[in-house]
């Protein structure tokens, strides 16, 4: 997913010392491609923040999520509660997409999903 206004939305939040759990998902092909990894590892310290990796390609041994972010994934991840939650998501329009339909299969409400669209060039 595209990381970076998630990044940003998470340190204004860290800054504020904010206490409301928040649950991060990250797909990338592989462990090796995941950018801004030691940025992530650190908002953990200053929030409390899960973090979901889901790799395309696991190395061997991954005890993670694999494949893409789905409703199973999702349900799986999220906390009890969740319908409540306002989610925020980056990707290009295939993957939002996607995101979007299994966020509101497994229950979210559609006006608590808002979405940054964008394509590669």
């Amino acid at each position: 997913m595209g990381i970076a206004p998630a990044l940003s939305m998470l340190e204004t939040l860290a800054d504020r010392h904010d206490v409301r759990p928040v649950v991060l998902f990250v797909g990338n092909r592989d462990w090796d491609s995941i950018i801004l990894r030691e940025r992530i590892d650190e908002l953990t310290a200053r929030l409390d923040l899960t973090v979901v990796h889901v790799l395309e390609k696991p190395p061997a041994g991954w005890a993670g999520e694999q494949g893409y972010v789905d409703a199973e994934i999702l349900a799986r991840n999220l906390p009890e509660g969740f319908r409540r939650f306002q989610f925020f998501a980056c990707d290009p329009t295939p993957m939002l997409t996607a995101v979007e339909t299994a966020l509101v299969s497994i229950g979210t409400p559609a006006d608590r999903v808002h979405t940054e669209r964008f394509d590669w060039v």
